[in-house]
Formats: structure tokens, sequence, C-alpha cells
């Protein structure tokens, strides 16, 4: 009897980093990036792949449109790529400016913005129910910005440039700490304003990539679906990496 043929075990090469097919293009800032924040790795329950993009400051992206920035970001892109990333995100909801030159540059799935999320949001709600969105700075957040992710033009939206903590030291850079229990209240502060103002809003998206670690409490505080980075996030890794079921039913 012939013996049965085993095919070699090969494994395939190609990259230089394995097992974190997702890669997340960072600004560069020195404020502290708690548990929920996009640049903690613990908040992922999957392995990231980072790059700091330098000069890529929170205040240029956010105040200044991240003029010159472009082929920057695309660098850094195509290095995480290089590395073993499938797709590349962003840890700021403003680079949605970037997103076509992004997916056209590295050719692999692109999210550059929570903001990508409203059209999804906005198709579960019922009628006559909107989306809102929170942003670090409103006047920064421009109609080329909501254009970009696919935002209507209308939309509600509010910012968190009038509270006491969240602003000045993430995007004014005023401090290097960062007092938490200031930081929610001003993302409450400023999701209250937003319903108050419009009271058909339904569900909230987060624009900024800093602002999951509250998103619970705002929850809480207001009754409505909180959506952010993390969640999308979630989302498109799913994609990179399903979930594999058995084959058979118990």
């Amino acid at each position: 009897m012939q013996a049965p043929h085993h095919s070699p075990r090969i494994a395939r090469g190609g990259k230089s980093v394995y097992g974190a097919p997702l890669g997340i293009l960072m600004l560069e800032a020195r404020f502290p990036r708690i548990p929920g924040d996009m640049g903690n790795a613990h908040t992922w329950p999957f392995p990231v792949l980072y790059r700091v993009v330098r000069g890529a400051t929170p205040e240029r992206v956010v105040l200044q449109g991240a003029r010159g920035l472009l082929p920057d970001f695309i660098a850094a892109a195509e290095e995480l790529v290089a590395l073993g990333a499938e797709a590349i995100t962003t840890n700021c909801g403003f680079l949605s400016l970037f997103q076509h030159e992004l997916a056209a540059a590295v050719r692999v799935p692109v999210a550059t913005s929570s903001l990508m999320q409203v059209p999804w949001v906005q198709a579960t709600l019922p009628p006559g129910r909107r989306v809102g969105v929170l942003t670090v700075n409103r006047a920064g957040l421009t109609p080329a910005h909501l254009a970009a992710a696919g935002v209507p033009l209308d939309t509600p939206i509010v910012g968190t440039e009038g509270g006491r903590e969240f602003f000045r030291v993430l995007i004014r850079a005023e401090a290097v700490d960062l007092d938490v229990a200031m930081a929610e209240q001003d993302i409450l502060d400023a999701g209250h304003a937003l319903v108050a103002a419009h009271p058909g809003v339904g569900a909230i998206v987060l624009e900024c990539t800093n602002m999951p670690p509250y998103a619970a409490a705002l929850r809480d505080a207001l009754g409505l679906p909180v959506y952010d980075i993390h969640s999308m996030i979630t989302w498109f890794q799913a994609g990179l990496r399903p979930r594999r079921f058995p084959t058979h039913a118990d």
C-alpha cells in the first residue's frame, strides 16, 4: 500500500510583523492616554501597530487643518503597511480630510475618522430622530471634514472648547497631566448642550478618539446610544480577522 502523501508545512513570509493587521497613525502629543483612549494599547482586545507622525501635533491638525501634513501621513501609513498592517486608521477624527488620499496611496482599507459612523448610525434611527456629534473643537470641524466622512452638513454638532480641561490639555497642550474627572465633565456638559439645543437627537457619535473613556458616563447621563472610535475600530478589525465558528451543530 502506498503511503499517504503529506504536504510540507510552509509558513508564508513577506511581512516584518505578524498578528497585528491594524495600523494606527498617531498624532505627536504628550498628554496621558488613559484606558479607552485610542493611543493606549490596553484599549484594544487585539494587537495593533502604532506609528507616530512627527510634527503632527493636535493643535496643528485640529486648529490648522493639518496643512502640509498629507505627505507625512502617507509615508507613515506606507511604513505600517510595510511592517504588516492590512488596514489603517488614525487617532484624530479631523483626519477625515485625508481619507481619499490615504486609501489611494496605501491601497488597503483605511478608516480615518469616527465620523464615518454617522451615516451608519443614522440608518438605525426611527423617523424624526437624528445623529448628533460631539467634537473636541466645533470651530475647526469644517464642511470639508464632514463631507469627506459622509456626514450631512446640517448634522447637530457641539464642541468641548468651552470646557475647563479636555480642550486645553489635549489640543492647546497647556498641561501634560489631565484631571480625568474634569475632562469627563466637559464631555457631559457638551452632551447636555447638544441634546438641549437639538431635542431630536437620538444617538451620538464622538468625533474625538480621546473621548471613549467617557462614553459610558455620557450614555448613562443622556440615555442615548453613544458610538466612538472604539466601536468603529472593533467593527473594522472584525472584518480583518472574522471570528471562526465551529462547523458542526451541538
